[in-house]
């Protein structure tokens, strides 16, 4: 794969590289490494080149300043790479000349000490470079954009935030609308502590971080996976506002407060959501041991339990849209492409060589994503070389042409606003993503401008001196150079009052939100200004308003008294958010209120008011218990509120419903469900019981999976299931004694025959290739490996004859075999699904077999897959299991 990509990559860019020239010691990029025309954008807007190495290499995220200066941060040393032994630049570009392209770039900083990183902020005259486990901030103090260590400072704001040169790891730095700063770390696992002494535990069974997996913060509350933080500027107050993400690269929030995100999934899953505040993404478990392959329930989707669905505590998924690898985030608020794509969020798509679009519209308690491709290379959307490509051979797919596989090499890794007002893209541009690999060692990078055809860039000159000035700023497109007139206005005090008022006035609904920000922090007349908008005809300003006063403290109770009973459930939603922390016996008439407003349905809503009742669940769920005494009699919002508080109160009208024959089946289920969320001995002993109910056989099946599976971690003290590991047998694959692999069909050989598809799919369900008992195909079958459905869409005859003859040649990413030996001397392989105390091995039967930590002596990946070698199947064999994975159309 490397020599075929490498050079077709090798010619492109020596292609691109003899247009290059070089004008006053600079490289100005005169062709583009793709053709412009391949890119597909809005028929009022146009692509354009406006930088390409040598000015810029593997661009990871970059930033615009207020002259429109272009910061990269460039990744070079990416994971396996070492194309700069002198460490990673953080590298500035500028077009001098305002023809639309860069004609300048130098290097701020470069030194060993950055690999990869992958963010960087211009916040005034301080650089934050995001260089995990480090936060940096590098102070320019002569303003001459040159890092001089003489001279300027660097300072190590916060530090064990994920793992060196790892893309899981610290992520990208922007300003909130309050002023604090929005970053984030990947679920490789973060242990620090701010400047305000708070210490953070975050771990999950990824990176083997279970070891703080499940530990309460600082702050009491437990939070696992990657997560997204605010803070003050200095380092001091963070606070959690999301978590148990997989691998968020960046969030960004719009001026009205909300924060929009994408991530990164285990194939095919990944999505673009907003993330409500404190919110639980649902990638692991909720004690962070458990990877979502270890509690995958009969029935489920891939997206449904790998964002766990149906889980209570996960806010909802969002718009999934499958395999990917997205990157940077920007929301469109105002500039040079006008009202109509006013309010539109933008992601990156780097495994589908795509911008993604969307214009959020609020629903209910949360926001509706509509997806369209604002820009992309490849509208045939026949995609190559990412993680949800089996094997990620574009050699392997009989569907692409030479054509096609270059509309493949758009990797857009960042998308950023200037101060003109026009949209700007950064290219890691790479025949390969994903799997921390690269294909180009060119390290190859471009950034290009969207903007309205005939656009001729303009960069407001800033007067920061002035208020005039300070309130350009904070009307600028540009994310972080609005933080400039922010924090001048905010200096300015009263005398800042009268024109940022004036804001609240703007035709822009955005521009009006960044004044609502700023008022309470003025003083008392801005805090007067901001109160009465509480009462304004438009949801979305009340709800700017009330975050803009809690985030000052100002009257929080009076103010969420007054908006408990608002006609919006998007304004009860926040209002339902700040009461997190306020213990019931000050919040609960509110608390029950909101409660009683759930309609049954709005899952945004719903999450809310748990996220509200944290640590109040019982006193919360007596509460409402007393207007719904019978549980039979339950509303559909009732037994919904239940199901997502859960407290040991609600094991006995939990278990009421569960044995009802008056209520529906899946009513019936939800209560199951629900019980099985209840830690307490009491609700184990109720699913037991409901497990041997003979006259629900399809309910005592539900109630029996989950007495099963509880009893592997949170049930096993009780004793009511035992597994012992010394009785399994799942030692390593190993073929037959006497069995020779030569002896094997050769793939030539399988190739040469026709298969028969009816024949295939009894051999797939059958004991003889008993291929179902581990991968699911069209909803049939096991857990253990990748399901199969989709998989004969993607790959050619070749590939799917060449993965059953010889599986251990490329093994799915997530389905490497582990191997554990116990300190007796037992050996078993299987799936490590949690790696937390005991660690959990799913073996070949599907079932999840605990192993007690203290137990184990060695733990380490196989290269040997888990699907063995099967020497009762004959060439015609093969070919008919090919058959039916691959039908002919």
């Amino acid at each position: 794969m490397r020599s075929i990509f490498h050079a077709s990559c090798v010619s492109c860019l020596t292609a691109v590289l003899a247009t290059w020239i070089t004008t006053n010691g600079a490289a100005l990029a005169e062709d583009s490494p793709v053709d412009l025309n391949m890119f597909e954008v809005a028929d009022d807007l146009e692509v354009t080149l406006w930088a390409a190495s040598p000015m810029l290499y593997n661009p990871t995220n970059i930033d615009i300043d207020r002259d429109g200066r272009i910061w990269v941060a460039e990744g070079r040393n990416y994971r396996r790479s070492k194309l700069s032994p002198e460490g990673d630049r953080i590298v500035v570009l500028e077009d001098t000349n305002g023809d639309g392209k860069a004609d300048s770039s130098h290097v701020f900083v470069q030194e060993e000490a950055l690999n990869s990183p992958l963010g960087v902020a211009v916040i005034d005259n301080q650089i934050v470079v995001a260089n995990a486990p480090d936060y940096i901030i590098y102070t320019d103090v002569d303003r001459n954009l040159k890092f001089d260590p003489a001279i300027d400072r660097r300072e190590v704001l916060l530090t064990g935030l994920g793992m060196a040169n790892h893309d899981h790891s610290l992520h990208s730095t922007t300003v909130h609308p309050s002023g604090r700063w929005l970053f984030n770390v990947g679920n490789t696992g973060s242990q620090f502590k701010d400047r305000s002494g708070s210490e953070f535990f975050i771990g999950s069974s990824y990176n083997n971080r279970g070891d703080i997996a499940g530990r309460p913060s600082t702050d009491g509350h437990v939070y696992v996976g990657a997560a997204a933080f605010t803070m003050k500027p200095d380092g001091t107050d963070v606070r959690v506002i999301g978590h148990n993400f997989r691998n968020s690269y960046e969030q960004t929030a719009t001026s009205f407060g909300d924060v929009f995100q994408n991530d990164n999934d285990d194939p095919p899953a990944c999505r673009t959501t907003w993330l409500m505040e404190y919110g639980n993404a649902g990638f692991a478990s909720a004690d962070g041991k458990r990877t979502w392959r270890a509690d995958v329930r009969p029935g489920q989707s891939t997206p449904v339990a790998e964002w766990r669905q149906e889980d209570p505590g996960v806010m909802p998924a969002g718009d999934v849209y499958g395999g990917g690898a997205p990157c940077g985030i920007a929301y469109y608020e105002n500039g040079a492409l006008g009202e109509k794509h006013r309010g539109m969020l933008l992601t990156c798509e780097s495994g589908k060589n795509v911008v993604y679009g969307y214009y959020p519209k609020p629903d209910g308690a949360g926001f509706q994503l509509e997806r369209f491709d604002f820009l992309t290379s490849n509208p045939e959307k026949k995609f190559a070389n990412s993680d949800f490509i089996l094997g990620n051979r574009a050699k392997d797919r009989d569907d692409l042409r030479t054509d096609d596989l270059e509309k493949t090499f758009f990797r857009p890794s960042d998308v950023a606003i200037g101060p003109d007002g026009a949209i700007y893209v950064a290219d890691w541009f790479d025949p390969r993503v994903g799997g921390h690999a690269t294909e180009d060692a060119d390290a190859f990078g471009t950034i290009y401008r969207i903007a309205p055809k005939g656009f001729q860039p303009k960069v407001p000159q800033l007067d920061l001196d002035t208020v005039e000035g300070q309130i350009a700023a904070l009307r600028s497109p540009a994310v972080n150079v609005r933080s400039l007139g922010f924090t001048r206005l905010l200096d300015g005090g009263q005398e800042s009052l009268a024109a940022v008022e004036e804001l609240l006035d703007d035709k822009d609904p955005y521009i009006a939100a960044r004044a609502i920000w700023l008022l309470p922090q003025l003083g008392e007349d801005g805090v007067k200004s901001v109160t009465k908008l509480l009462e304004d005809d438009d949801p979305q300003t009340r709800i700017a308003a009330f975050r803009s006063l809690r985030h000052v403290d100002n009257a929080v109770l009076k103010h969420a008294a007054a908006l408990v009973n608002d006609p919006s459930p998007a304004v009860r939603r926040e209002v339902a958010l700040a009461l997190r922390d306020v213990p019931f016996d000050k919040c609960h008439e509110m608390l029950v209120e909101l409660a009683k407003q759930y309609d049954g349905a709005d899952r945004w809503y719903l999450e809310a008011i748990g996220t509200a009742a944290s640590g109040k669940e019982a006193p919360l769920y007596l509460a409402l218990r007393k207007d719904a005494a019978d549980p039979i009699q339950w509303s559909p919002a009732m037994a919904r509120l239940a199901w997502r508080l859960h407290p040991p109160e609600s094991v006995g009208d939990l278990y009421a419903r569960a044995s009802s024959d008056v209520i529906s089946t899946e009513d019936r289920k939800l209560a199951i469900d629900a019980l099985a969320f209840i830690k307490d001995r009491s609700a184990a002993e109720a699913v037991a019981a409901l497990a041997e109910n003979e006259s629900s056989p399809e309910l005592a099946k539900h109630a029996e999976w989950w007495l099963k599976h509880r009893s592997t971690h949170h049930w096993q003290k009780y004793g009511l299931i035992t597994v012992d590991y010394r009785k399994v047998t799942s030692k390593p694959t190993k073929p037959k004694k006497g069995f020779d692999p030569s002896k094997l069909p050769t793939i030539e050989e399988v190739l040469a025959l026709e298969g028969d598809v009816k024949r295939g799919q009894k051999l797939f369900t059958g004991k003889k290739a008993a291929c179902a008992s581990c991968h699911k195909m069209h909803g049939v079958g096991g857990q253990v490996g990748p399901e199969l459905t989709s998989i004969g869409k993607k790959f050619n005859r070749q590939v799917i004859v060449k993965s059953l003859l010889q599986p251990s040649a490329e093994i799915s990413i997530g389905f490497e075999a582990m191997v554990i030996v116990t300190v007796d001397g037992h050996v078993l392989t299987g799936l490590l699904v949690s790696d937390g105390d005991p660690v959990l091995l799913r073996v070949a039967d599907g079932s999840n077999v605990p192993i007690p930590a203290d137990q184990i002596d060695l733990k380490e990946k196989s290269k040997t897959s888990l699907m063995p070698l099967n020497p009762a199947l004959t060439a015609q064999d093969y070919a008919d299991l090919a058959a039916f994975i691959r039908p002919q159309p």
